[in-house]
C-alpha cells in the first residue's frame, strides 16, 4: 500500500514539473545576447544550437563582417560577426574578449547555413520582464524589430533571425 501512495506521489510531482517546464518554456520568448556592446533579442524558434567559438577558415573576397566558415555538428555554416556587420563595432575590433564570445546558429527550419558571432550570451528574457519603447520614427532594416527595456533600464533590440536571413545586404557576402 505504501509503494501504491509513493508511485502515486511521484507521478503527481512529475506532472506538476512538466506541467512548470511546459509553462515556463512558453514565457521565454528570446535568447538575449550582447555584441559590440548592444544588447539584442534573438526570437527563440529562430534560433539554433549554441557554440563555443572555434575555428573558422577565411573565405576570400568577402566582406570583412563575413568570418568565414565553421564545421558546426558536420555541417559547413557561414559565420557572421553580429556587431560588424550592423555596423557598431569595426570587423576584428572584437577579438580581444572572446572567451565569452559564442556562435548562434540559424534554426535549421530557416534553411540557411550560418551562425552569428555574438560577444556574450545574456539568458533568456519573456516579454513579461520587459516594456515595448515607443518607435523614434526612424527608418530600420525589416529584420529590426521592437526595441525594449529591462527592470534595469538597459535597451534591447529584437532582431528577426528569418527577415535577416532574407536581407539582401547580410546575403551579400562578397566583397
Amino acid at each position: 500500500m505504501a509503494k501504491k501512495e509513493a508511485l502515486r506521489e511521484l507521478q503527481s510531482r512529475l506532472a506538476e514539473r512538466l506541467q512548470a517546464a511546459r509553462t515556463e518554456a512558453r514565457t521565454a520568448n528570446w535568447l538575449a545576447v550582447e555584441s559590440g556592446g548592444q544588447g539584442f533579442l534573438l526570437p527563440l524558434a529562430e534560433a539554433g544550437e549554441i557554440f563555443p567559438v572555434g575555428a573558422f577558415v577565411p573565405v576570400p573576397h568577402t566582406v570583412d563582417w563575413f568570418l568565414g566558415v565553421a564545421n558546426l555538428r558536420g555541417g559547413l555554416h557561414g559565420v557572421v560577426d553580429l556587431a560588424a556587420f550592423l555596423g557598431i563595432r569595426s570587423p576584428g575590433a572584437g577579438d580581444a574578449g572572446r572567451e565569452q564570445a559564442r556562435l548562434i546558429a540559424f534554426n535549421p527550419g530557416l534553411e540557411v547555413n550560418c551562425a552569428l558571432l555574438v560577444e556574450r550570451l545574456a539568458g533568456l528574457r519573456a516579454k513579461e520582464q520587459l516594456r515595448a519603447e515607443p518607435g523614434d520614427g526612424r527608418p530600420r532594416p525589416a529584420f529590426a524589430g521592437a526595441r525594449y527595456l529591462d527592470g534595469q533600464g538597459r535597451r534591447w533590440q529584437e532582431l528577426s533571425l528569418a527577415a535577416l536571413a532574407g536581407d539582401e545586404a547580410f546575403l551579400k557576402i562578397v566583397g
